[in-house]
């Protein structure tokens, strides 16, 4: 994208104090933009993250909100209970959509025009089924079918409704980017050594990744790039995280999915080039994971 929006006076990031949002809060401040964080619990050192307001309380409170929303031009909306495990199914899929609703809906009343929600590649309804689910084609774009059967990912699917309900609503332009698993040194290190033992680990996710600096830089891009009306991007690193060949990897654990595209070595089976072509997102933090030794 050769031009940008003049970037945000102040946003508001809910979720602020997450794993995301410390990141995102970080990269706005450093780019000059004012952040006002809202969290569910203040952890104390919100300003080190640069935050110069933190507002308290839940996302689905209206008048907490509305405070919050003063003075801010843009808004992304992080804060949700971020798997099904993490409350009662009700808690799940009530409390996140409640809370997309109203802060789209506050921030559309207030004359606000640019919003970024954080949708999940769990919409797919693959991540946390209760059986073994396979995606219809490969490489995944944003036009493939869903097959949800979990409170998580449902509340991702209505976050996604209520986000294109409200471009039309209050004619404000809404991006929702579907992160995959997001990775920081520590989770890496969690995460790297068990999928590659056990691939089959990582194909409910496709084997896919997101270094959380590159899921700030997607959200920066998603305020600041030109664009107009409701957008669902993945945005995802190119390559796997695992040492094996993406198409050995479908083979054994997604054998029925259409092959739509060549993907060599270790591509990530997700169609990238929406999130390029939208907003010029491109992931810059790889993971490196080598080859195992007779690959080479």
């Amino acid at each position: 994208m050769s031009l940008d929006l003049p970037a945000p006076r102040r946003v508001l990031v809910t979720g602020a104090a997450g794993l995301v949002g410390r990141v995102v809060t970080r990269a706005f401040a450093d780019r000059g933009t004012a952040v006002t964080a809202l969290v569910l619990a203040d952890p104390g050192d919100l300003a080190e993250a640069g935050a110069d307001r933190v507002a308290v309380g839940d996302a689905a409170d209206p008048d907490l909100v509305r405070e919050a929303l003063a003075d801010a031009d843009a808004v992304v909306h992080l804060a949700a209970l971020p798997t099904p495990v993490h409350g009662t199914a009700l808690e799940v899929f009530g409390g996140n959509t409640r809370a997309t609703f109203n802060v789209l809906e506050e921030a559309g009343n207030r004359g606000i025009r640019r919003a970024v929600i954080a949708s999940s590649l769990s919409i797919l309804g693959l991540p946390w089924a209760r059986q073994s689910l396979h995606p219809a084609y490969v490489p995944v774009d944003e036009d493939a079918p869903l097959q949800i059967e979990d409170p998580y990912g449902l509340s991702k699917q209505a976050d996604e409704a209520t986000a294109e309900m409200m471009a039309r609503r209050h004619g404000m332009d809404v991006v929702a980017l579907r992160f995959p698993f997001i990775s920081n040194d520590e989770r890496a290190a969690d995460r790297l050594p068990l999928a590659a033992d056990d691939p089959a680990i990582g194909a409910p996710e496709l084997w896919t990744y997101l270094d959380v600096r590159d899921a700030a830089q997607a959200t920066w891009l998603a305020v600041t790039v030109p664009l107009h009306g409701y957008h669902k991007v993945f945005a995802a690193a190119p390559d796997t995280f695992v040492p094996y060949p993406t198409a050995d990897l479908l083979a054994v654990y997604h054998p029925d999915a259409e092959v739509r595209a060549p993907m060599p070595g270790r591509t990530a089976p997700l169609d990238l080039r929406a999130a390029q072509r939208l907003l010029g997102f491109r992931a810059r933090h790889l993971l490196g994971v080598e080859p195992l030794p007779w690959q080479h």
